[in-house]
């Protein structure tokens, strides 16, 4: 058995990819994007747009790792009671180291969200606003960090709205998210739900991976094992114990690996973030070509669940110009399905293809 989980079949709506993969990752929001699209080739930008700015039935936000990502509005709550008090504990932390108190914190909370009573609010327009208000401390914190908003954030209290860079607009979820005044969920409950969600998307996996992939730390996720204990089956992964939901096993066991499965995956796709370890998607020699340095990790070439290549795409003047990077010459066959999505992205895109192999010749092999 190995670890490399499936990437799903084609979903109806970006909501619903969205839930099955646990979210896109979106500090970029075109590879989320892509991210969508990589699972269901019918998907448009248009559609993921609308979920997100007119039904609002996805959200931007800052959950696993502190990373930007699209969530299901309905699995807001759930995420904002999961990762609450690891968010809250790291932007605390920063704040103290510049004297800041965490009654001082609250305080601050408490006048971001007035200034937010009126609507939507850029950052710069955030900051302009309260800081005639605060002490000499917290302007001194507010000149070193990049935003002041990660504790309203943190508590779900704010949310992204439209808007990219430096244009991009915060906005308070009681104004934004069109659900009535759902139930909090107890964090425990919702730590045992993201666990679940993990598991179904990226199992087997062990603890470490969740925590790693969550951001949670090891304490509060030790006893998760025992709280979901009758839920989970341990399997073995190339000699590691690893989790896997019980009612997935006979599934896993009977999933028949495709023949030549190619998938184009674009910048910080999940499935590249799922596991601590990345041994089981390419070898060492390459793992510098696609987890960066500062966290950037390259678009890459999927072959059969592993990393055969990286991509890189530019569109300009209604060209679409994709350059794939093999790590090894490539079979005819997966040459030949590597080209046909290819021509998909340039269409998911709107432009007209101008293709480019590079490095090793692609040919037959």
């Amino acid at each position: 058995m190995t670890r490399h989980h499936l990437l799903g079949q084609p979903a109806a709506d970006a909501v619903t990819l969205c839930r099955d993969i646990c979210g896109a990752q979106a500090q970029i929001l075109p590879a989320a994007h892509l991210q969508l699209w990589a699972r269901n080739h019918a998907i448009t930008r248009s559609a993921i747009e609308s979920a997100l700015w007119k039904s609002r039935t996805l959200v931007k936000t800052h959950v696993m790792r502190q990373t930007l990502h699209l969530i299901p509005a309905d699995e807001f709550l759930l995420y904002t009671a999961a990762l609450r008090r690891y968010l809250l504990a790291f932007a605390l932390r920063i704040m103290a180291r510049c004297g800041v108190s965490s009654k001082e914190a609250d305080g601050l909370t408490e006048l971001i969200m007035d200034v937010m009573a009126a609507g939507p609010l850029t950052r710069a327009e955030i900051t302009a606003a309260v800081r005639p208000k605060v002490s000499k401390r917290v302007r001194a914190w507010m000149d070193k960090v990049w935003s002041i908003v990660r504790i309203p954030v943190a508590e779900g209290l704010l949310c992204y709205g439209s808007g990219e860079g430096n244009e991009v607009q915060l906005v308070r979820t009681d104004h934004w998210l069109t659900e009535g005044k759902p139930r909090p969920v107890p964090e425990a409950d919702a730590q045992c739900a993201l666990l679940r969600k993990y598991l179904r998307a990226y199992g087997p996996a062990t603890l470490s991976d969740f925590s790693f992939w969550s951001g949670l730390p090891a304490t509060q996720v030790r006893p998760l094992r025992a709280s979901l204990e009758i839920e989970l089956a341990e399997v073995n992964v190339e000699d590691e114990p690893c989790l896997l939901l019980r009612e997935d096993l006979d599934l896993l066991k009977s999933s028949a690996r495709p023949g030549c499965a190619v998938c184009l995956l674009p910048h910080f796709d999940p499935y590249l973030l799922a596991h601590r370890e990345k041994d089981h998607l390419l070898e060492d020699k390459h793992y510098k070509r696609v987890y960066r340095n500062q966290g950037w990790i390259s678009p890459v070439l999927l072959v059969d669940g592993m990393i055969a290549g990286t991509w890189s795409y530019k569109s300009q003047g209604g060209k679409v110009q994709v350059v794939i990077e093999p790590f090894a010459s490539l079979k005819r066959v997966t040459r030949e399905a590597t080209i046909e999505q290819v021509e998909k992205l340039a269409g998911f895109l709107g432009g007209t293809l101008d293709l480019v192999f590079r490095g090793p010749a692609s040919g037959k092999k």
